[in-house]
């Protein structure tokens, strides 16, 4: 058959897989090679003999609405016999009517795979396998709907809840603020008040100790009795009261710390001849153990003192019969643990934590003969804390206590003061000292935070000695004193600076944890001010008080971002703030803007060279006399470094740039401008 036959028409509308032509009564008239291998067919079979019994009719019926042409487009299965096996056929039937005689069916067919009933099967399953995962998915869904909507729920009680932690959060931190104000007047209230009663005790003491010399004449026997009562009350009382003044420096942080290097055996010996008379009693002996292998110590030896005296004060107390015991090692992180053990009567278990409250004392028909202020324990321990360490109670009821003190060798922070103490001894480059007379190494090392970067530097003294010795090395730009530094002796010594020619124009600032504003002014104090000391209020007293005012602008115009980088670190802790300019015209607006004191100006640049910008900074009125500092790495042709010497202030090569150069040029600047003395003393 012709491709271009109008039997080939009728198939081009179905699929090729295979084709057939056959009359109406399924005789096949014509097929092509792939019919004849798929079904074994040849021209003359009926392809309705072909089909399978049963199916015969279904072929017929095929032919029947194909010449009636009533079929769709749909395909009609069909079970043909192949060699004997069953194969299932889809076919598609078209009429072809030819003129002149019967009309023709057109058969295009295409095998049905033998496991296409399976493959049915299989895709039923699915179906049925994709309905359940529908279920479960809409399950599913409904599930996550619920909860989200239990989240939602739970998100806004959180919200709640979060808002009152907040509400919480602030209410505690304005308790917390009104317990450290508490904290800080009674503070204030315990030093003040224990001061105060210092000064009539000392009267009362003396008067008594006058009376019973008989410098004034003889006693009778009752009177030396009263006054003996008097002399033993008035002790006491001077006792508790230096012991909550310690206590109160210790709870304040205020406790001053003098470190200093001794040997452990010497410290010892003089321990021992201290605490010897008090071992009175000759049922309980006092043992001291020879210091072996103890290296040196460096730190408070007075701190340390105080609080062995008051364990062995304790332990002799408490104990009846049989020994005290002091004993010091060193430990191998450096350490040292100094335990004072007795034989006494022990501390029960349930009280071995409230002995070192403040007042407690444990109840004993020891405690009740000899009274104390129940004060020592806990002073200790503050001090053992405030040396870097910490002390510790081990006793059994009836056996004994054993109090262990364990503390650096070398105090922690005695280096830093010792650094500080060694950088005051030269004024750096453009700084002005400052006079701390702070007994407390904390503070000390606060103020020279505090002071850092802002043209002043810490002269520190921790005694009044100290103070007076470094008043006749170097005359201060202000005096910083703590007047509850040594009692009287710090009025006497504010009195002094006053009253001196040298120094009665220094200022001073009174920096103390009681309010004396009134006594402090009548002695010439400039300045008052209440402990915890404000860095921002420092800073701006001494500006005022030493003729300073905000810290010295110098701009930079350069280019190269290194070069800027450098000039600003080589100035830092100087009294100038740097301010930069990548290019000639930003350095003229910043110029314009600030009013720098000086300006480094770099020769090479693009766009505006140096001469451009100097130029620029002539026309201006407000920057015509500006010093200018020009820096370069360029060698400089004769002509242009004598315009330059005519133009700028200095000229500095870059790569010689220091700080002590740096500052020297910045003060001949100054002083060609005739304004150096406006800035104060720049010497390098």
């Amino acid at each position: 058959m012709s491709e271009h036959s109008p039997a080939a028409s009728a198939f081009r509308g179905h699929s090729r897989e295979f084709q057939l032509l056959c009359d109406g009564a399924s005789t096949i008239l014509w097929l092509d090679e792939r019919a004849q291998k798929a079904l074994h067919v040849a021209v003359g079979d009926s392809l309705r003999a072909r089909a399978a019994p049963g199916t015969q009719d279904k072929v017929h019926r095929l032919f029947m609405q194909a010449e009636a042409s009533t079929l769709g487009s749909e395909a009609w299965e069909v079970v043909l016999e192949v060699s004997g096996q069953p194969l299932v056929v889809a076919l598609y039937a078209s009429t072809l009517i030819e003129h002149g005689a019967d009309s023709k069916v057109a058969i295009t067919g295409s095998l049905v795979p033998s496991d296409y009933g399976a493959a049915l099967g299989q895709v039923s399953a699915n179906l049925s396998e994709m309905a359940t995962l529908h279920r479960e998915t809409d399950r599913q869904q409904r599930e996550l709907l619920r909860r989200h909507e239990e989240l939602v729920r739970l998100h806004a009680q959180l919200q709640e809840s979060y808002r009152g932690v907040v509400a919480l959060h602030h209410e505690i931190g304005e308790k917390d603020d009104s317990l450290r104000r508490a904290s800080e007047i009674k503070t204030r209230l315990v030093a003040n008040v224990s001061h105060e009663f210092r000064t009539p005790l000392n009267s009362i003491l003396g008067l008594t100790k006058l009376l019973l010399s008989r410098a004034d004449g003889d006693l009778t026997d009752e009177q030396e009795t009263q006054l003996n009562f008097v002399r033993q009350s008035a002790e006491s009382l001077y006792a508790l009261v230096n012991d909550m003044l310690d206590l109160s420096k210790t709870e304040a942080e205020r406790v001053a710390l003098r470190t200093h290097t001794f040997a452990a055996d010497n410290f010892f010996t003089s321990l021992r001849g201290m605490l010897r008379p008090l071992a009175n009693d000759p049922a309980v002996e006092l043992h001291f153990e020879p210091p072996v292998g103890v290296a040196d110590l460096d730190t408070d030896e007075g701190k340390l003192a105080q609080i062995l005296r008051n364990l062995v004060a304790n332990a002799l107390k408490f104990t009846e019969r049989g020994e005290v015991r002091v004993s010091i090692q060193q430990n191998a992180d450096d350490t040292l643990s100094l335990c004072v053990s007795d034989t006494g009567i022990g501390i029960p278990y349930a009280e071995q934590k409230r002995v070192f409250e403040e007042f407690y004392q444990a109840d004993n028909p020891l405690q009740r003969v000899h009274k104390g202020t129940g004060l020592g324990l806990t002073l200790s321990q503050n001090l053992a804390v405030r040396l870097g360490g910490s002390l510790e109670l081990v006793s059994e009821p009836g056996h004994g206590s054993t109090f262990t003190l364990k503390i650096p060798r070398y105090h922690p922070e005695a280096r830093e003061v010792a650094a500080l103490v060694e950088r005051s001894q030269v004024v750096a480059p453009g700084h002005q000292p400052v006079l701390v007379v702070e007994d407390d190494r904390q503070t000390l090392l606060l103020y020279e935070k505090y002071l850092r970067g802002s043209g002043f530097q810490v002269i520190p003294a921790r005694s009044l000695d100290e103070a007076r010795a470094a008043l006749k090395r170097v005359k201060p730009a202000a005096v910083v004193l703590d007047i509850m530094l040594d009692g009287e002796a710090s009025w006497s010594f504010l009195h002094d600076l006053k009253a001196n020619e040298a120094t009665r124009d220094v200022p001073a600032l009174v920096v103390t944890v009681t309010n004396r504003e009134e006594r402090a002014r009548a002695l010439g104090a400039d300045e008052f001010f209440m402990k915890p000391m404000e860095r921002e209020w420092l800073l701006n007293k001494l500006k005022a008080m030493a003729g300073r005012q905000e810290l010295n602008t110098l701009l930079v115009i350069d280019d190269d971002k290194v070069a800027r980088y450098l000039v600003k670190k080589t100035l830092a802790d100087s009294p100038y703030r740097v301010i930069e300019a990548a290019d000639g015209n930003e350095g003229v607006l910043l110029a314009k803007k600030h009013l720098p004191d000086v300006i480094f100006l770099d020769f090479v640049m693009p766009e505006m060279s140096a001469f451009d910008v100097l130029d620029e900074l002539k026309r201006d009125p407000a920057t015509r006399n500006i010093p200018v500092v020009i820096y370069t790495s360029k060698n400089l042709a004769e002509e242009e470094r004598r315009r330059l010497e005519q133009e700028a202030s200095a000229i500095l090569p870059k790569q010689s740039l220091s700080r002590e150069i740096a500052i020297a040029r910045i003060r001949e600047a100054l002083e060609k401008a005739g304004i150096r003395g406006a800035k104060g003393d720049l010497s390098p």
